[in-house]
C-alpha cells in the first residue's frame, strides 16, 4: 500500500470513529452556533474520544506514528489547552518524553504562566492539537513556544475543517501541519453510511466555502 492510500485509509478510519461516537455531529437542517457566532452544520468535540478507550488508543497510536515518521528529532510534546492536553500527555508518556501545555491566555495569578511545565531554550517541540478550525488559537500556542526560545518542528492534530484561511495562516507562520482526518473524509463516510442525504451533502459543502457568512441573519 503506497503512502497516499495509507493516508486515505487512516482519514476514513478516524472519520468513521468520530461519527460513531458523535464526536462529530452533522446537522445541516438544524445548525449549531459556534462560540464565534458562526452558524455551522457541523460540530466537533474530540474530547469525547477520551471516554472510549479503544478509539482513544487508536488516535494516540496514529498520532505517535505520525510524529515518529515526520518529526523524529522531537524532544518535547506540547498540548494546546484544553482539548489536546490529555491526548498530548498520553503521547508524551508513551514516547517517554517531557510534556508541557500551552494556555489560551496567561494565568491571572501566581506566576502568570502561559506555558505550563519545564521547557528549556532550543528544545525541539511537536505541538498536539485536537481540532484545527481557523488556526488562530493553535498558532498562538506555537508563537508562545517560539517566544520562549524553543523550536517548533510541527503540529499534529486529530481533525481539520480544512478552511483555506487556516491553511494560509499555517503556511505564513512556517508551521508544518499533519492531520489524521478532515472534513471531506467525514462527509464521504457520513454519505456512505447514509447519515446524510445527497441534498444535505450539498448544504455541507456550501457551508465550507464561506462559513463566516453562511446563513447569517
Amino acid at each position: 500500500m503506497n503512502l497516499q492510500n495509507k493516508m486515505n485509509k487512516l482519514e476514513k478510519n478516524i472519520a468513521e470513529r468520530l461519527l460513531k461516537i458523535k464526536a462529530v455531529k452533522l446537522q445541516p437542517n438544524n445548525p449549531f452556533t459556534w462560540a464565534s457566532g458562526w452558524k455551522s452544520p457541523i460540530y466537533c468535540d474530540n474530547r469525547k474520544t477520551l471516554s472510549y478507550p479503544a478509539i482513544r488508543t487508536y488516535i494516540k497510536n496514529s498520532l505517535i506514528h505520525t510524529i515518529l515518521e515526520q518529526y523524529p528529532d522531537v524532544e518535547v510534546i506540547a498540548g494546546v489547552a484544553t482539548g489536546a492536553i490529555a491526548q498530548g500527555a498520553l503521547i508524551a508518556d508513551e514516547l517517554g518524553l517531557p510534556f508541557i501545555y500551552v494556555r489560551s491566555s496567561p494565568k491571572d495569578h501566581g506566576l502568570e504562566n502561559l506555558i505550563e511545565g519545564d521547557l528549556r531554550p532550543k528544545q525541539k517541540v511537536v505541538v498536539v492539537e485536537d481540532l484545527i478550525s481557523t488556526g488562530g488559537s493553535s498558532l498562538k500556542a506555537v508563537e508562545a513556544i517560539r517566544k520562549d526560545g524553543s523550536e517548533v518542528l510541527g503540529m499534529v492534530a486529530i481533525f481539520t475543517y480544512g478552511f483555506q484561511a487556516a491553511e494560509e495562516k499555517f503556511t505564513n507562520a512556517g508551521v508544518k501541519l499533519s492531520v489524521l482526518s478532515n472534513y471531506e473524509a467525514v462527509l464521504a463516510e457520513a454519505l456512505a453510511n447514509k447519515n446524510i442525504s445527497n441534498e444535505e451533502l450539498e448544504t455541507l459543502k456550501e457551508w465550507r466555502k464561506n462559513p463566516s457568512e453562511w446563513r447569517k441573519e
